[in-house]
């Protein structure tokens, strides 16, 4: 199992801030698991249809596309953060 945290409008749109899912075969990257969530529901699909202009973390460390992802870990996801 992991947990999924979404942030800010990711949040909104999905209508929920965490989910904890069972780790589908085949899925070892954040990538990966980002494509398996837009296939969770329109809603998902909506909220993550440009993963480019999101952000993710797993175990609270910025993720990359190659990022692994076990049983067991936390994944946030979120958009990109400015600050001035």
């Amino acid at each position: 199992m992991i947990t999924v945290l979404y942030f800010a409008w990711v949040r909104e749109q999905i209508g929920t801030d965490a989910e904890t899912l069972a780790l589908p075969d085949g899925v070892a990257a954040f990538g990966a698991l980002m494509a398996h969530l837009s296939g969770l529901s329109a809603r998902h699909a909506a909220a993550l249809a440009a993963p480019g202009g999101l952000r993710g973390a797993v175990n609270q460390i910025f993720a990359r596309p190659e990022t692994p992802v076990r049983d067991g870990d936390e994944v946030a996801i979120f958009p990109p953060v400015t600050g001035g």
